[in-house]
């Protein structure tokens, strides 16, 4: 059996992305989009971190999670955030996918993959990489032409910050090419 390690890094920042089972597009629901924004906050009250951006696709999410001075526990936030979710999501009948026998026998539900993705943000260039792979994911994904047309995403408070222009990479008025790197990113961030 393989033997998975974390990245051990307190007060690190860490992409991560959490796929639904079987890809099933639930949060193309608002009101399963709320239950998980509720699961998020809740984990940021058990657990204090710092939410740097996100985006979330129908069957998907990545974050970039800033954890405080001194600890380095990015997973009990991710477990966290899977099992809030999965309770209010199944207590109103949300539809899980088939599970397996061992899946049953080891109480899981068929939400959300079993594992999860992450990657220790190393410099700067590194975080500017994954915080463009986040923002444009939803045009990669052919939801929409523009990062600014996707609602469910941290772009628009990047916007507001002056972190991004509105237009970045858009294609309203103009052909564009997408940042660089972000294929190396999408061969590696569990899609």
């Amino acid at each position: 059996m393989p033997e998975y390690r974390r990245a051990f890094r307190p007060g690190g920042t860490f992409f991560l992305t959490l796929v639904t089972e079987q890809r099933a597009p639930i949060f193309a629901n608002e009101s399963f989009r709320s239950m998980l924004r509720s699961a998020v906050d809740r984990s940021r009250e058990l657990h204090p971190f710092v939410l740097d951006a996100v985006v979330l696709l129908p069957d998907h999410l990545h974050m970039l999670m800033t954890l405080y001075d001194g600890d380095a526990d990015f997973s009990i936030r991710l477990a966290n955030i899977k099992a809030g979710f999965t309770r209010a999501y199944l207590a109103a009948r949300g539809t899980e996918q088939n599970r397996s026998a061992s899946r049953v026998r080891q109480r899981m539900r068929g939400v959300w993959l079993k594992r999860f993705w992450e990657h220790t943000i190393r410099d700067d260039d590194d975080l500017r990489r994954d915080l463009d792979y986040i923002h444009y994911n939803p045009v990669e994904h052919g939801y929409v032409n523009c990062p600014h047309d996707w609602p469910h995403s941290s772009f628009h408070r990047c916007v507001s910050e002056e972190r991004y222009a509105r237009d970045w990479c858009c294609q309203c008025k103009r052909a564009v090419i997408p940042p660089a790197g972000l294929d190396e990113i999408a061969a590696t961030a569990g899609e």
